[in-house]
């Protein structure tokens, strides 16, 4: 039974610091630090305004091509300094025609569809500036987004730049994607103020174009697996709440998990190739933020869930389950209850009816579902390179 205790408090408390623990930690290294130091100056050259490419891969992004081009045409940078590279391949409705009737854009096309990281690997070739800035056809940028990342490269630490990715707040659905975003944004400032943050936002980020490498053709996560091996090799990562994409939210939960499932067979593969990042010796602090913001979200926080799960029924039994003094009986009914608001909550939102303090928990196990899924579609060799986008909002 002390094995099944330990175990049980163990997964407990890590399942608390991935989740909550990490940032209160991290909030509290940051005061320390800025109070020995200083607050970080990222922006050391407020005047540089080198030439960039606003680079984007598509396909088949007709409905949002004239949106998306008006947007980037009205950002807040000199006009004779932008760039715009688009990589539409295997595109086949219509969208490299489309584009191809705006002065200005530069449209490679071909007609094999072999994922986003390969149009991202050929496309490169034909960036020329010494910033490129990576986002999606379908989110529109802040205004300010390009100068606000360009600024922070004006530290030659900086290798790598992520904006922040922002969710339309239309309903319950929307708020509590956006609530995880905004947490996560938060943890990311923090991140980025302690050292490097650990991972960019596929849907805006940049980089020197210099320092681009070529990744292998079956990645899942392009931009986590490019800006992280950017950062083993001695710059920061760095990122601005104010640089930012806006995107609807996921049509429904469904849709959401389709995207988490993606994401948490990528994060697996990541943990795998970038397996190296897990020696502090080396790497030092961004071992640690790496570790303790993603590694174990994807690997023992999930599994976590299970373990403390059984390990609390089993002390419980052991207990009496109607044992008012035992804090183990307290804490097994109090994850009962989060378990069942969490299925209610996907009752609720199956018939279409939102309640946020239901959602929540929804919301929650979703993401840990995810994982599982996403970890057994990556064992078997399931998760295409050309993902099927999840329906927007």
């Amino acid at each position: 039974m002390l094995t099944i205790k330990i175990l049980f408090w163990v997964f407990l408390f890590i399942i608390f610091y991935s989740y909550l623990g990490y940032g209160l930690l991290l909030f509290c290294l940051v005061r320390i630090k800025e109070m020995v130091t200083g607050k970080n100056k990222n922006r050391e050259d407020a005047g540089y305004e080198p030439e960039v490419t606003l680079f984007v891969t598509a396909y088949n992004e007709k409905d949002f091509v004239d949106m998306k081009l008006q947007n980037s045409f009205s950002l807040d940078y000199p006009k004779e300094k932008v760039k715009h590279v688009w990589i539409t391949d295997g595109s086949d409705d219509g969208t490299p025609d489309l584009l191809r009737n705006y002065p200005g854009v530069e449209v490679y096309h071909q007609p094999e569809r072999a994922g986003k990281i390969a149009a991202m690997n050929r496309g490169m070739q034909f960036v020329k500036t010494p910033i490129v800035i990576f986002s999606d056809g379908n989110t529109m940028l802040g205004k300010e987004s390009i100068r606000r990342i360009v600024s922070l490269f004006g530290n030659p630490k900086v290798g790598c730049v992520s904006g922040e990715k922002r969710i339309f707040n239309k309903d319950t659905a929307a708020a509590t994607e956006g609530i995880y975003w905004k947490y996560e944004s938060k943890l990311k400032q923090w991140d980025a103020r302690l050292y490097s943050v650990v991972g960019a936002a596929g849907e805006l980020f940049a980089l020197r174009t210099e320092l681009f490498k070529p990744v292998e053709r079956d990645t899942l996560l392009d931009d986590f697996i490019i800006s992280l091996r950017i950062a083993m090799q001695g710059y920061t990562i760095q990122y601005d709440p104010d640089a930012y994409a806006i995107e609807n939210p996921s049509a429904s939960v469904k849709e959401e998990l389709k995207r988490k499932i993606r994401i948490s067979a990528g994060g697996i593969q990541s943990v795998i190739r970038l397996k190296a990042l897990l020696n502090p010796f080396k790497y030092g602090m961004l071992s640690f933020q790496y570790i303790s913001h993603r590694v174990l979200r994807w690997t023992l926080a999930p599994i976590g869930l299970a373990i403390i799960l059984i390990c609390n029924f089993i002390i419980a039994l052991s207990d009496g389950f109607f044992n008012g003094c035992s804090v183990y009986t307290w804490l097994f009914w109090g994850q009962l209850l989060i378990y069942l608001m969490a299925f209610t909550g996907w009752i609720l939102e199956e018939r279409k009816i939102k309640i946020k303090i239901l959602f929540v928990p929804y919301y929650f196990m979703i993401m840990n579902l995810a994982v599982y899924l996403g970890f057994m579609r990556y064992i078997k060799k399931q998760q295409s390179v050309n993902w099927e986008r999840a329906k927007r909002g």
